[in-house]
């Protein structure tokens, strides 16, 4: 998704920091990072980059119509000869989002936002609050990984960024309140967070759901990695909200809840499922094989909700979204019925039918998620679980070791394939998977095989299947491409399923 140029509704002028003469600076169209978005009359930001440096692309910025240039601090110097003013900045990136912010006329302060932040069931959970407050009569906006909702508009979100460049964001948010949007539900990933696309959004209620080891090829460490989860929390103390007070919630079931506490001065309510000290709990929890019904407790009231996705995983997301309409002041009990008529999430527990078994796909791509899948769908299979999964390349070694690990505890048979390699070799990817899997006492032909053709490892898993069995595709769920060296090619795991599927037992793909 690029930064569509488009009539400002702010003066970009006003994000920059204090000292910048304001008055030598021309209005510009939009705010761009990547040269290759330049149109006429659009400012360019020079990021520098772990793969490419924006000042290396500040001629052809300029050359393609940008009026003016935002460098980091000390390399004015290099792009001072192209005719147009430059702005040198200490921190580029976090200076793009403060303009991007200034440039939409600074939405999120005209709107109610709700970020969502943690490992796993950020998506769920969003899409879980987006029904809640639409239980509750309001029109809502939605930004996550999956998609972008905009009212009733759907648009998808062709990258592979969770927290899109803030450029991205303001602008949705700016649509969101042009197309008479109340209230937006943004997921907010560490990485997002910690290169500033989700400053200025005005939170107002940050929730937190779960946090386990990720990205630690990024963050370096698990106390960087939650650090940098915590800055939504302290998003929420931002001067720029104004009097209104943002309030935290937070999954109480989870070890890290007191440093996501500890990180604001906002009001903190936190739900569990397991911990009675919360402030909302769990009650006559029933779990179904499509969903569950329970009861939300503050200890003097109680309240009936059901969740029609199945596991205990998903009842804390649903727990998380009524919590957090509350939190706003919204009527509990339509927030409830909202979450009761929400039918699933794309890619998340999606059954794909027409098999003599069922076969489902779901996001899971980390160790905890997959575990918490197979032991949500574990009590209603008969015969064997058969996981298809893989792992991305570049990214840490404790998610390859992970995902093996927990396969070879709780999976009866694992074909391990690529997912997105990307500049790593599939075969690499999958041997370290492998090792993991056999240091768990998995052994290879009984327990797992490699297949790294996608296609080839889905169509396997499909052959082995019995009538009783659960054929899980785990990793991609919602995604449509699969990342190579040579760039992303198309893919749909429930598309290729249905095809296979079709093409194995008869009929045309559903």
């Amino acid at each position: 998704m690029t930064t569509e140029p488009s009539p400002a509704r702010g003066d970009w002028r006003a994000g920059l920091p204090d000292g910048v003469d304001r008055a030598s600076l021309p209005p510009i169209q939009a705010v761009q990072f990547d040269s290759r978005q330049v149109r006429a009359g659009d400012l360019f930001v020079c990021i520098p980059g772990e793969r490419a440096d924006g000042h290396a692309f500040a001629a052809a910025a300029v050359q393609a119509g940008a009026v003016a240039l935002i460098a980091l601090t000390g390399r004015g110097g290099e792009v001072a000869g192209l005719g147009v003013p430059v702005v040198e900045v200490a921190d580029p990136r976090a200076v793009m989002a403060s303009v991007a912010a200034a440039h939409e006329g600074y939405p999120a302060r005209r709107m109610k936002v709700i970020g969502i932040t943690g490992t796993d069931g950020k998506s769920t959970t969003a899409f879980l609050l987006h029904a809640a407050l639409s239980g509750c009569g309001l029109k809502t906006g939605l930004l996550t990984t999956i998609e972008s909702k905009i009212g009733d508009r759907v648009l998808p979100n062709p990258t592979r960024l969770t927290s899109q460049e803030a450029p991205v964001v303001q602008r949705l948010l700016a649509e969101m309140l042009e197309a008479g949007c109340t209230h937006a539900v943004v997921e907010a990933t560490s990485i997002g967070l910690d290169l500033h696309r989700l400053d200025h959004c005005a939170f107002d209620v940050a929730v937190f759901t779960n946090l386990t080891p990720d990205h630690l090829d990024f963050h370096g460490d698990l106390g960087k990695y939650r650090a940098a989860k915590g800055r939504l929390f302290e998003l929420l103390d931002d001067p720029a909200r104004g009097k209104r007070r943002g309030t935290a919630v937070l999954n109480r079931d989870d070890p890290a809840w007191r440093y996501m506490a500890s990180r604001t001065k906002a009001r903190v309510v936190s739900y569990a499922l397991n911990d009675e000290e919360a402030d909302i709990t769990i009650e006559d929890l029933m779990l179904w094989t499509d969903g569950s019904t329970f009861a939300l407790s503050t200890g003097e009231e109680s309240l009936e909700a059901s969740v029609r996705m199945p596991g205990r995983f998903n009842v804390a997301n649903a727990a998380a979204a009524i919590t957090a309409a509350a939190a706003l002041g919204l009527n509990a009990m339509q927030a409830a019925a909202g979450v009761a008529a929400c039918e699933g999430v794309p890619g998340r527990m999606q059954s794909i039918p027409g098999a003599p078994f069922t076969v489902i796909v779901d996001y899971a791509h980390t160790a905890d998620a997959l575990g918490k899948v197979v032991d949500t769908v574990r009590p209603a299979v008969e015969g064997r679980v058969i996981a298809v999964f893989g792992c991305a390349g570049e990214r840490g070694m404790e998610r390859r070791t992970g995902l093996g690990a927990v396969a070879a505890s709780v999976v009866d048979y694992s074909i391990l394939t690529d997912e997105d390699p990307r500049s790593e070799a599939s075969e690499a990817i999958i041997d370290d998977i492998a090792r993991a899997m056999l240091a768990g006492g998995a052994v290879e032909g009984e327990q797992f095989e490699r297949i790294p053709d996608r296609r080839a490892a889905i169509d396997r898993a499909l052959e082995i299947a019995r009538p009783g069995d659960l054929v899980l595709l785990a990793g991609k769920g919602h995604e449509t491409t699969i990342e190579y060296a040579d760039g992303p090619r198309p893919w749909d795991d429930r598309a290729v399923a249905r095809e296979l599927i079709a093409n194995r037992f008869g009929g045309p793909p559903i």
